[in-house]
């Protein structure tokens, strides 16, 4: 047994159990919460309009969702155009962001591909974007994301993808961005 400030640690079959000396009863430590919700965006390689049939980027938006929920990270909304694709999603305590954007492109490069054999050459650009989201600000980011289409009427991917970074003000180098 061991003394952490006002937690004990005690050592069973190789496990740690904290346990909070003023608990009498000796209850195991509170589980961890979060609620992180973070707003992904990423493109296809060169913003190819691989998506451009709304029966295909359907199915790659549930694609995508089910992999996220698979992850542990369910999605609360998925959506895009031809270019690129939006998810808004709740954080797992157990990947990395970077992990996450990684097998969700994976899974679904792999899939469109089996899926449409004429899509071979179906790649998503090597980065991404990840933006952090308020739980007051939930409603707007999925509005926002359902409304791509029109949205899109207005600003190509490029300007929208900037216009995201400066509101959340992360610093970028433009030869850097895009591929």
């Amino acid at each position: 047994m061991a003394t952490l400030g006002k937690w004990v640690i005690i050592y069973q079959l190789r496990r740690r159990r904290y346990v909070n000396r003023a608990n009498a009863e000796g209850l195991v430590m509170p589980q961890s919460l979060a609620n992180v919700a973070v707003h992904l965006v990423f493109s296809t390689m060169n913003r190819q309009p691989f998506l451009a049939d709304d029966e295909l980027r359907g199915e790659m938006h549930k694609q995508l969702g089910g992999a996220s929920k698979t992850l542990a990270c369910p999605p609360l909304i998925v959506g895009g155009v031809e270019d690129h694709v939006h998810l808004l999603g709740r954080m797992s305590r157990s990947i990395t962001i970077s992990e996450w954007v990684k097998e969700l492109k994976r899974v679904t490069s792999i899939w469109i591909k089996q899926r449409e054999p004429k899509l071979a050459e179906f790649q998503w650009q090597s980065g991404y974007g990840a933006f952090s989201v308020s739980q007051s600000e939930t409603e707007r980011v999925v509005t926002y994301i359902e409304n791509q289409r029109e949205h899109h009427r207005q600003r190509d991917f490029k300007a929208e993808f900037r216009l995201l970074l400066e509101r959340h003000e992360i610093e970028f180098d433009e030869r850097y961005v895009w591929d």
